[in-house]
């Protein structure tokens, strides 16, 4: 049986990331107060499921990339807080079908599932390619989905900026991160290109708050 989030540590993730960063949050109405949903946003670094789980108001079963899941600093948690690990079955047989199912399981159970449609980290901090999956989601369980965008962590040391990432020194301690969340989208209208498009805008507004070095705006 799948331990739920316990609000004690979704409390210390909470008070751990707003400790390490400054981080602004917008559309955190979005997310339904009760009820089943996804969430989609784009992959930064290893820290993104800390930051989106410790800021969302519900607990977040997050579907994550094996390797990830498996990162020896984090996997404590991800185990703790009912992570749903997924490889390729290539090289792991079967692991695809065994992850949708629960994903299912906690869907139907009314809870709120987290993805990245990306698959993989970004390799270079921009908003890539969706991969399939999410089509596969909802065809069993039509539920909202809630873009989201998150920007500020790449450049860190979790992030793949300058190395791969946990191999640099951590740093960028209080560094701006923002998070904002779009609004529910109906799964009739969640095509993979219209996701993708609502989270690269978030991400771009989100980027105009945490690194406006980049976009060459004010800071407000």
């Amino acid at each position: 049986m799948v331990r739920k989030p316990r609000p004690v540590i979704r409390y210390l993730i909470f008070l751990l990331i707003h400790c390490c960063y400054r981080l602004r949050l917008r559309g955190l109405e979005h997310i339904p107060a009760k009820g089943a949903a996804v969430v989609v946003c784009n992959h930064v670094s290893f820290m993104d499921a800390l930051v989106i789980g410790g800021a969302s108001p519900r607990p977040l079963r997050f579907l994550m990339d094996r390797p990830i899941y498996e990162s020896p600093w984090l996997n404590w948690l991800f185990r703790l807080v009912g992570a749903i690990p997924v490889e390729s079955d290539r090289r792991d047989p079967g692991s695809v079908r065994r992850a949708l199912e629960e994903v299912s399981r906690a869907l139907r159970s009314g809870e709120v599932v987290m993805l990245f449609p990306e698959g993989r980290l970004t390799p270079d901090g921009e908003v890539h390619a969706f991969r399939r999956g999410l089509e596969t989601i909802l065809a069993r369980d039509p539920v909202p989905v809630i873009p989201a965008g998150l920007a500020g962590l790449w450049g860190s040391w979790t992030s793949h900026c300058n190395g791969p990432a946990l191999s640099k020194r951590p740093s960028r301690f209080r560094a701006r991160v923002a998070l904002y969340f779009g609004r529910p989208i109906p799964p009739r209208l969640a095509q993979r290109d219209r996701l993708e498009a609502h989270v690269r805008a978030l991400k771009a507004e989100a980027d105009g708050w945490a690194c406006p070095h980049r976009l060459g705006t004010p800071r407000h």
